[in-house]
């Protein structure tokens, strides 16, 4: 890892493809104290573009400033035009002795690994001493430690974030340099992206070449997506009588507490990060304890983006400790939450102690309803990558395949070759892996026992349903993609989230038949409609009960596209211009323009 350099490098302009490259190159540590930077931003920006400096000149630096242990709120040097070199001390990283490890990858990839607590800008030791054990599902193995918070710890860090939303540092820093700060981040993780992904996939077991190219492709467009919204988020005026004057403001919701699940470790946390540091919020995260390695890189290059000590705050521990504290904190003012229904619905319940505002997307039973019209080799490929990508761990998988009774066989024949010839499991870093091991055990153990209930409700197995023993020594979570046909809505395939690589089939009559099926469920995440016919096609997508769908494609989701579910799939949005929705309050001002009493 390359640990941040007291005197950081300057942000270059970026590339010509990309609007932001009309912004003079500024340093990397771009901490906004008072006016200097703000007012050098600007001169510099109105200057001619052959005059413009590559970086902005301070005078000589000033010596680090101490930050309290004591007390969270940041120390910063006074409005200066020397400011930008003390800030750029003070954003450097800071690792206790004995916080970092050093990796060799799978891939060959040699990686030192911070391990401790991000609070405040520093890595620091859990107060209990506890520790989470990071394990390779692809051979079953311990790949290192990391440290585990306590209540005490999601505290500090609560306290922290507090500290730096009062403080001017970040509640002063206009939006145009939220921005900056933002796109600096997102620039450090695409220099360090095959780390990011090298990490991803060693504790996660989905293919590299998708989480170098998918998830954090995902990751640096969500972060720079909403670094763009940063300046953009406005109240209105509202014209009432002649003597007043209304108006609102757009703020920020505070503290916010982000739980993060493990199917999707660093493109879940970019899809809340994104947003809440857009809107002007400071956070604490939690990663998922199954995978804590990737956003511990991630956090180390916070500061180097130039970010104040307390804005963003990382927390690695379990649920029934650092998720129950963060969610039941008192002064944590939002809660964003990605995992099971199950989860999610204890969560609404304890953050309901002080009515914090809320964010859930929780499970799905995703139907893909294929008409007779469609066509069928498309269909199959999309219900392929619907079901099986990411070894079934997707919230919107649409794992209920309904089929038209003309074109079953036909489709069930193209889907079942597919997944022979397409489908291949095996070691995630191996560039051909389609499908790695499930993340855990538990829930290795949980898809073989749907199989057995699958088979003893009457199910027919098309395909898979044992476990892929061909990888390495013969460990690790793999298992056969997995085919049943002739599933009736009384099942329990039908009806529960699974998980895994675990495709149901059945068959309908009618159109209205069809409707009938897909919103047969207590979920409401997403659904795919295939036909050629635009106008059934438009009818299925207001009819089906679900917060997104998608029309002959699946799973082809958009970071620029709301995302999120109805019924028991989630509460609000996230991405596109909706998810700022959720971490912004609307403040309405009323100026008496000479009414008198």
């Amino acid at each position: 890892m390359r640990r941040p350099s007291l005197s950081p490098p300057c942000i270059l302009a970026r590339g010509s493809s990309c609007p932001s490259s009309r912004f003079p190159a500024i340093p990397a540590c771009a901490r906004v104290t008072g006016g200097a930077l703000h007012k050098g931003l600007r001169d510099a920006r109105r200057a001619p573009v052959s005059s413009r400096p590559r970086c902005i000149q301070t005078l000589a630096p000033v010596p680090r400033p101490t930050v309290s242990r004591a007390v969270p709120t940041p120390v910063l040097p006074p409005s200066t035009p020397s400011s930008l070199s003390s800030i750029r001390h003070l954003s450097s990283t800071s690792t206790m002795a004995g916080l970092s490890v050093d990796l060799t990858a799978p891939n060959g990839k040699k990686i030192t690994l911070p391990t401790g607590l991000f609070i405040n800008n520093e890595f620091v030791k859990a107060s209990s001493g506890d520790k989470i054990a990071s394990i390779n599902p692809s051979n079953e193995q311990v790949i290192c430690e990391v440290e585990a918070a306590s209540a005490e710890d999601v505290d500090k860090a609560v306290k922290a974030a507090r500290a730096a939303l009062n403080h001017e540092s970040w509640s002063d820093l206009p939006g145009t340099d939220r921005g900056i700060l933002m796109n600096k981040l997102a620039d450090l993780v695409e220099a360090d992206k095959e780390i990011l992904a090298t990490l991803e996939t060693w504790d996660n077991g989905k293919p590299y070449s998708v989480a170098l190219e998918s998830d954090l492709g995902e990751v640096i467009s969500c972060l720079r997506y909403y670094a763009g919204w940063a300046d953009k988020i406005f109240g209105q005026t509202i014209p009432t009588t002649p003597q007043k004057f209304a108006y609102t403001l757009r703020q920020p919701i505070g503290v916010c507490g982000q739980i993060i699940p493990w199917n999707f470790p660093l493109a879940m946390a970019a899809w809340k990060l994104g947003p809440a540091l857009a809107g002007g919020n400071t956070l604490v995260l939690k990663p998922a304890e199954q995978t804590p390695l990737s956003i511990l890189y991630l956090a180390s290059l916070i500061p180097k983006a130039g970010f104040p000590p307390g804005v963003i705050n990382i927390v690695n521990g379990y649920g029934k400790d650092a998720g129950h504290a963060l969610t039941s904190h008192l002064d944590v003012d939002k809660i964003a939450f990605t995992g099971s229904t199950a989860t999610g619905k204890l969560l609404m319940k304890t953050a309901s102690i002080n009515m914090k505002n809320i964010t859930l997307e929780t499970g799905g039973k995703s139907p893909i309803v294929v008409f007779d019209d469609a066509d069928v080799e498309q269909a199959a490929k999309w219900a392929h990558l619907g079901i099986m990508f990411n070894s079934g761990q997707v919230c919107t998988a649409t794992s209920r395949i309904l089929v038209q009774e003309g074109i079953h066989d036909k489709f069930v024949e193209a889907f079942n070759e597919l997944v022979k010839t397409s489908n291949k499991v095996g070691d995630p870093f191996e560039e051909t892996t389609f499908q790695g091991p499930q993340i855990t055990k538990a829930q290795y153990d949980k898809i073989l026992s749907y199989i057995e209930t699958a088979k003893s409700e009457g199910a027919t197995l098309a395909a898979g349903g044992v476990p892929h023993t061909g990888v390495g020594q013969g460990k690790g979570y793999f298992i056969e993609p997995t085919v049943f046909t002739k599933v009736t809505s009384s099942m329990k395939i039908y009806r529960e989230e699974i998980f895994g690589p675990f495709a149901s089939i059945a068959s309908f009559k009618t159109e209205a038949e069809a409707i009938q099926m897909a919103n047969d469920t207590t979920y409401g995440l997403g659904a795919s409609v295939f036909t050629s016919d635009i106008e059934r096609a438009h009818r299925a997508a207001a009819k089906i009960q679900s917060g997104m769908v998608w029309v002959n494609s699946s799973n082809d989701s958009d970071f620029r596209v709301p995302f999120g579910g109805v019924k028991q799939s989630g509460i609000g949005r996230e991405l596109g211009e909706a998810g700022l929705a959720a971490y912004t309050q609307e403040k309405a001002v009323h100026i008496n323009l000479g009414q008198k009493l």
